[in-house]
């Protein structure tokens, strides 16, 4: 039977049967209109093949009209669709669901079209789903536990998206999709996904993906004050990207990190990222900043500079950016670091060039393993070699370099091949001359007794590094922990070190750390107010840490300049949030209690609970607020290794409604602008060949889109480094065995 689509026309939703040119007899006929039995689904002639029709839901029978039936079935089509005829005599059939209007002759077409229609119509809530079910096991919720089992039916527009989404979080190519082995497999894998999007295709549900996530991101930040990061990017057309990210902790007490924009700026001046970034903003409808952090370079001064002038006057600005300006601890770190290093540099040269023979081979590299089971060297650690420009893989390097120094020492005495590789020449006055281009000869006893002492000291500002670039947990309550433990190792040190070389090295980095944060008056006050706010610490741990670090008198002066922030920042907060905010008196707290009724209670539980009244009237007598309150009260969790201080404000927000807020600001501020795969490095931030190919437009669309769609899954800077390390050594352990294994084999090929 030929389908009535082919001569369907389009009317204009919403209209009605006597609008289309309906008849008001006609329009009374299908109100009068008998409704006869369903037909079956399935109807077989003798000998013939089976004919399936669309089932439909059965709607209940119309009450009787009077009339007498004529014998003649009535399709149940017409329980979907509408009959009107046009002036031009035709009839159609319009849907009552989506208003689409059908052919509906019945002498030429019937009702089989009608009923596909309406079986498959999308705004029909009682419409057939078609396709059987799959079920599935899914993983649960973040934070939730187990798999739920839910039963899924695959389509068309669910798989394109699908796919997008992986071309997006992989960062594939959009050909990728193009490529016959992929298609192969898309084939076997579900063969229903018979049409596969095209690159062009592909490309525009990209866009599409990322336009619907920027919708529910900018409704999530609307009326939120943000923490805000910026860094720059370079592309290998030497087109200069700038990376714009937010920070934030929501409602429920979670610390959110998404990227905003990532755009083609002019240049690199202050100026021109300022309005780079304001354009950004407003485009985004953000008017509440709480602080910026950048790194130290010297045209970020005038992008901060021109953010204060012109924000200063936006709705949620705070105490007109005082606090505004933070600067990027770990690039501070990243510098101290390069400094300290340049004092025994040539120690680190020839360690560097001794690992980089044993990995240049197989052979070398079983001639060392050979060696170390000779000498009886236990140790599960394998040799890395560092990249120069990030100063963590030569941590690591020397870490495991270190360990296995009798080898290289034996190495020295009797390995030709090895001896070979440093001494290749003689200079004219007979002595031995590095073969190795710009080398320094093989590492001595004395080279590897300076990178053991670069080890210890460097492991300090390693983990420092790692927990500032960490997005899985607030950064700027524990900034202030490490910052003192190396900053007393280094006057220990300086004043104190028998040691020469680490002498040396501390008093470079001394200088460094004073050009930054001089004795901590250089700081941001921000991150002594989130220590405040840790309620492990408080007051009373700043107070310990400034008077080891610069004498009783100094200490007094700090801490009295951080009570002035504090009491600032609490002051605005207040004025906003709730301006009559005082702590419940004694006599308040003991009229609630006298309204229990006591014979219904448990009196132990009673009194107890009248005690812990009490006890905490007792601490907070004479505070006149919340930020007194809370500082009078004793240090909690500073035993538990798990503290979460997120979740201990979000459990307490109800006694501190107003410092809560304060905190939730505070404690959102990032302490670092680098992503995880810079924060060692020294070396710019390049992009791939494969982003830097699109248009800028496009490349702002994957960056982003790739941001937000991993946004439940956040990167651990700590996590990622460890699994580095532990996929160097499974993949040095797995090479090995492959070489060695495969020399055996031919070995026994030969002498067979």
């Amino acid at each position: 039977m030929e389908s009535g689509d082919a001569g369907a026309t389009p009317v204009e939703a919403g209209a009605t049967p006597v609008e289309a040119g309906a008849t008001s007899v006609e329009a009374g006929a299908l109100q009068l209109r008998l409704v006869s039995q369903p037909e079956p689904a399935c109807t077989q002639q003798a000998g013939g093949p089976t004919s399936v029709k669309p089932s439909l839901p059965v709607k209940p029978p119309r009450p009787p009209t009077g009339k007498k039936p004529t014998g003649r079935k009535v399709s149940p089509a017409w329980d979907h669709f509408d009959r009107v005829d046009h002036p031009d005599g035709r009839r159609v059939a319009i849907c009552k669901y989506c208003k689409r209007e059908l052919s509906a002759a019945s002498k030429n077409h019937g009702t089989s079209s009608l009923l596909s229609h309406a079986a498959g119509c999308a705004k029909n809530p009682n419409r057939e789903l078609r396709g059987q079910k799959t079920l599935s096991f899914e993983p649960k919720k973040e934070g939730e536990e187990g798999v739920d089992l839910v039963a899924t039916a695959f389509t068309i527009e669910a798989g394109k998206k699908a796919l997008a989404e992986m071309i997006i979080l992989d960062e594939l190519p959009f050909t990728f999709v193009e490529n016959y082995g992929f298609r192969k497999f898309v084939k076997v894998l579900q063969p229903k996904f018979k049409i596969i999007p095209s690159r062009k295709t592909i490309a525009k549900e990209v866009v599409s993906i990322y336009n619907m996530e920027r919708m529910k991101l900018k409704k999530a930040l609307e009326g939120r004050r943000l923490c805000l990061t910026t860094d720059t990017w370079t592309s290998i057309q030497n087109f200069c990207y700038m990376c714009l990210t937010c920070h934030f902790i929501d409602d429920d007490w979670k610390l959110h990190k998404r990227i905003l924009n990532f755009c083609v700026v002019d240049d690199h001046k202050g100026e021109t990222v300022g309005r780079k970034i304001e354009l950004c903003l407003r485009a985004w409808g953000i008017d509440s900043m709480f602080t910026l952090t950048v790194d130290n370079a010297s045209s970020n001064g005038g992008t901060i500079k021109f953010l204060e002038t012109v924000t200063k006057d936006w709705k949620g600005t705070v105490l007109e950016h005082q606090f505004f300006h933070m600067r990027c601890c770990a690039h501070i770190l990243n510098l101290i670091v390069v400094e300290g290093l340049k004092e025994r540099a040539s120690s680190i040269s020839k360690v560097r060039d001794a690992v980089r023979y044993v990995k240049s081979s197989p052979n070398r590299f079983q001639t060392f393993k050979n060696y170390v089971k000779t000498l009886g060297i236990e140790s599960k650690s394998l040799l890395c070699l560092d990249i120069p420009t990030r100063w963590n893989s030569t941590y690591v390097m020397l870490e495991s370099a270190v360990k296995f120094e009798k080898v290289f020492l034996r190495m020295d005495f009797e390995d030709e091949a090895y001896n070979s590789y440093f001494y290749k020449q003689q200079n004219s006055g007979g002595q031995q001359k590095s073969g190795v281009p710009g080398g320094l000869g093989a590492p001595d006893a004395s080279d590897f007794q300076d990178c053991r002492l670069f080890v210890g000291f460097l492991k300090l500002f390693y983990n420092a590094t790692k927990k500032f670039s960490g997005s899985l947990y607030v950064t700027s309550n524990t900034f202030f922990d490490e910052i003192y433990i190396i900053q007393s190792k280094i006057l220990d040190l300086k004043d104190s070190s028998k040691d020469n070389l680490l002498k040396q090295m501390a008093t470079s980095m001394h200088l460094k750390f004073e050009k930054y944060w001089g004795e901590g008056n250089k700081i941001n006050p921000l991150l002594y107010v989130a220590v405040v706010l840790d309620p492990r610490k408080k007051l009373t741990f700043l107070k310990f840490c400034f008077s080891r670090l610069y004498g009783s008198e100094k200490a007094a002066v700090k801490i009295a300049n951080v009570r002035d922030v504090l009491t600032k920042l609490f002051d605005y907060y207040a004025s906003i949030h709730s301006p009559n905010v005082e702590v419940e008196s004694v006599s308040e707290k003991s009229t609630m209690t006298t309204d229990v009724d006591m014979s219904e209670t448990n009196p132990y539980a009673s009194m107890d609970s009248e005690y812990d009244i009490y006890l905490e009237a007792e601490q907070s007598m004479g505070c006149n607020n919340e930020l007194d309150k809370f500082l009078a009260e004793n240090c909690e969790g500073r035993k538990d290794v798990n503290f979460d201080v997120l979740l201990w404000w979000k459990t307490n927000s109800g006694r501190y409604q107003v410092l809560s807020k304060m905190a939730r600001d505070v404690l959102a501020v990032p302490v670092s602008t680098v992503a995880s795969e810079s924060a060692f490095s020294t070396g710019g931030r390049i992009l791939d060949p494969f982003r830097s190919s699109l248009s800028p437009d496009m490349v702002q669309v994957l960056v982003c889109s790739q941001n937000w769609l991993k946004s439940s899954v956040p990167i651990s800077l700590r996590n990622a480094m460890d699994e580095v390390e532990l996929l160097q050594e499974e993949y040095d352990f797995a090479f090995l065995e492959s070489e060695t294994s495969g020399t055996s084999s031919v070995g026994s090929s030969s002498s067979a």
